[in-house]
């Protein structure tokens, strides 16, 4: 989809985008910078549709009662040092 900047900056959002996000006049919305220079228009309130990295979702998930120089005899196949 294209569009046009006007002289002042501004854009129409097309209405198939309007749609999907449904967007409604007096709505906001957010200009979101991903880290790979994509710009992600966004109904305000809501959160981005994809995650910046593939990491960010399970990112703080892991839970464990082993401690990391047990972590690292496992990961090492050293059962003993367990």
């Amino acid at each position: 989809m294209n569009t046009t900047v006007t002289s002042k900056g501004q854009v129409t959002i097309p209405k198939p985008v309007r749609d999907r996000l449904n967007i409604k006049p007096g709505n906001q919305v957010d200009f979101e910078l991903a880290e790979d220079g994509r710009v992600v228009l966004v109904k305000a309130g809501r959160k981005t549709a994809a995650p910046k990295s593939r990491f960010d979702r399970i990112r703080g998930s892991a839970t464990t009662d082993m401690t990391t120089d047990e972590i690292m005899a496992l990961m090492r196949g050293d059962p003993a040092e367990v």
